[in-house]
């Protein structure tokens, strides 16, 4: 797979950003027109004759399209869906969006390197003012839910409202809980009673974020164009969340008129809001198999929200009637909830036409002794493996020589030549964590940030460094990932085989509830898994500063936190730049963690299938499922 970034006017790239965090890859000569743009375009029957290879990085411009009646199947891996509302805490998944967006349009997608492209069919992202920062959005004239009623200002300002109003009565309930707790503890009351933030009035998984960094939508009821203006400029606007849900649904659960919910948005009033509140953190919610109600459930997008759901088998989705855009290029998506070790043998027998399994070698190996009835596609992925220190407790919280010797003893070339080369050749050991080997700014971030001290093992080093910490071995290292996954448990087996003669005793503790589980409660001293993403440039501040909502191990650095508020600030790409190389050195120096490895994408489908394209980003194969169709 090659990665490029294209030069195309619309394309709006990310200089440097990472998977939770992702950014774009090294450019191309070329300049494409965006998906949507038929300036040149030619008008064809896609069913016809198979399509070229295309090389650009954004959808591809398909001319005419008529839906054919015929089902394509696929599956990620066995995760049930989880609903409608995919945007709580306890719904929010990659394997969720991958359904939720065939049916929820947005602004923009990202395209297959991580650039940022806007969604033409459903309408415009422009940013008119940098001081004060002001983002306009325009909403196409025909875009329309799937009951036919019109997509407008009221959406967006219903997304808003999801990111931006608290709740008091929920927050001085948190607040009287952490002042009990703190004096049972003996600690300050009034201080655990300032450190408990506000209660968000609806369960968004993002919290109150979006509603801190600007200032209500400006806009008409029933419009079709809205503002918003940023407190502070914010490098991630092309992404903010807006106008997943039909506000007209809820309100009509509540019994709330517009003009009731725009002033009670502007009063920031959660009595009167608390209706809708309660119809969003319930009503779209489901049980496996349980659809929701279609009248509710509308879609925004090229596929209706699912029609038939077969608990722990399949969920169906089928062509949107009422989609303004680019019709569907096939009537039927199934897709199957498929354990990773089964999906190859059903990709050959028929049973599934589209799969995205782990990458190992045996897996890669299978897949080729189908023939040629079978497509392989492989490249490098915005997904990547990492270890990470337990700073809360044990060995490594307070010891940098412990941390600089287990970094010593990893064999991570080992890593990559026996579990991670033969899949992708041009695998490398990863040495940044804000970017990625195979991007351009790459060797720029490590020639201010790190002295390779850590690329090859040194185990006299490492037992140096358990002698300067003054603690005697073997010194016990659970390494906890989330089992079965058989690439794990062997880079597990090349750690211990390597740390063990330095003077560690690593154990294999990984369990089917480490994300549950070991890793929230710091049952473990160095944790194996890895972040996954798009084209997100400031996520990795949740993962790296000391408040951080992802940053399981407690670390904390003032200079990291002080770097991460001046790059999430800033639309310069320069400052951007400087800050990174600022973050990569302090997580070097203090041994954050060890970064390992690019994942290896792989990706095998049937070869009847057209316009299979596989992505860097987390948004999977079905990216452009909307594009697929068999060939007649």
């Amino acid at each position: 797979m090659r990665i490029r970034r294209m030069t195309a006017g619309i394309a709006v790239v990310a200089a440097t950003a990472l998977v939770l965090s992702a950014c774009t890859s090294s450019p191309s000569e070329e300049e494409t027109t965006s998906a949507g743009d038929d300036e040149t375009s030619e008008t064809t029957d896609p069913s016809s004759e198979p399509t070229e290879t295309y090389e650009g990085t954004d959808k591809q411009d398909l001319g005419d399209v008529t839906t054919v009646d015929d089902s394509i199947s696929y599956s990620l891996g066995e995760d049930e869906w989880l609903g409608y509302n995919g945007n709580t805490p306890e719904t929010y998944s990659t394997y969720n969006s991958v359904v939720n967006e065939r049916f929820q349009s947005a602004f923009t997608y990202f395209g297959t390197d991580g650039t940022i492209y806007v969604n033409e069919e459903f309408g415009n992202v422009e940013l008119v003012s940098e001081d004060p920062m002001t983002v306009e959005y325009t909403i196409n004239d025909d875009a329309v839910w799937s009951d036919g009623t019109p997509i407008t200002y009221d959406d967006a300002l219903f997304s808003w409202a999801t990111q931006a109003i608290a709740d008091p009565v929920a927050t001085e309930a948190a607040r009287v809980e952490a002042e009990a707790a703190a004096t049972a503890a003996g600690e300050d009351p009034a201080a655990a009673r300032e450190a408990v933030g506000d209660v968000p009035l609806f369960n968004y998984v993002g919290g109150l974020d979006l509603g801190s960094r600007t200032s209500i939508p400006e806009g008409e009821p029933g419009g079709k164009s809205f503002t918003l203006s940023y407190t502070d400029p914010y490098p991630d606007y092309m992404i903010s969340t807006m106008m997943q849900f039909p506000l007209h649904v809820a309100l009509d659960s509540a019994g709330m008129t517009v003009e009731d919910f725009v002033a009670a948005v502007e009063a920031e009033d959660a009595e009167a809001l608390r209706p809708v509140a309660d119809f969003y953190n319930n009503d779209w919610l489901s049980q496996p198999g349980q659809l929701p109600d279609a009248a509710i459930a509308l879609s925004s997008g090229p596929y209706l929200a699912p029609t038939s759901w077969e608990a722990g088998q399949s969920i169906t989705m089928e062509a949107n009637p009422d989609w303004w855009g680019t019709p569907p290029a096939t009537s039927t998506l199934v897709y199957r909830f498929a354990a990773p070790e089964t999906q190859v043998q059903a990709l050959q027998n028929g049973d599934l036409n589209i799969i995205e399994p782990q990458a190992t070698v045996d897996t890669v190996s299978q897949i080729e002794a189908i023939g040629d009835s079978v497509s392989l596609l492989t490249g490098p992925s915005l997904t990547w493996e990492h270890l990470d220190f337990n700073f809360n407790n044990g060995p490594f919280a307070t010891s940098l020589p412990l941390r600089e010797a287990f970094a010593m003893c990893v064999p991570r070339q080992q890593i990559i030549d026996n579990l991670i080369a033969p899949i992708d050749p041009e695998a490398q050991v990863m040495n940044a964590r804000e970017v990625f080997p195979f991007q351009p700014n790459y060797e720029t971030v490590l020639e201010g940030s790190y002295d390779g001290r850590y690329d090859e093992v040194d185990l006299e080093g490492a037992e140096a460094k358990i002698a300067e910490s003054g603690v005697a071995g073997p010194i016990t290292v659970r390494i906890g990932y989330s089992a079965p996954n058989q690439r794990r448990t062997d880079q597990v087996a090349l750690i211990k085989d390597s740390c063990d003669q330095a003077g560690f005793d690593v154990q294999d503790v990984g369990n089917a509830d480490f994300f549950d589980q070991t890793l929230p409660n710091g049952d473990y001293e160095v944790a194996l898994f890895a972040w996954a993403g798009s084209g997100q440039i400031t996520s990795g501040q949740n993962i790296y500063s000391s408040t951080g909502g992802q940053n399981y191990g407690g670390f904390s650095n003032a200079d990291v936190d002080a770097a991460w508020d001046t790059l999430s600030a800033t639309l310069d790409t320069d400052v951007q730049l400087e800050q990174t190389i600022i973050i990569e050195k302090a997580l070097w120096d203090e041994l954050y963690g060890i970064p390992l490895f690019a994942h290896p994408g792989v990706v095998a489908f049937d070869s009847s299938i057209q316009n299979v394209r596989d992505t860097a980003t987390q948004s999977t194969v079905a990216w452009n499922a909307e594009q697929w169709l068999r060939s007649s």
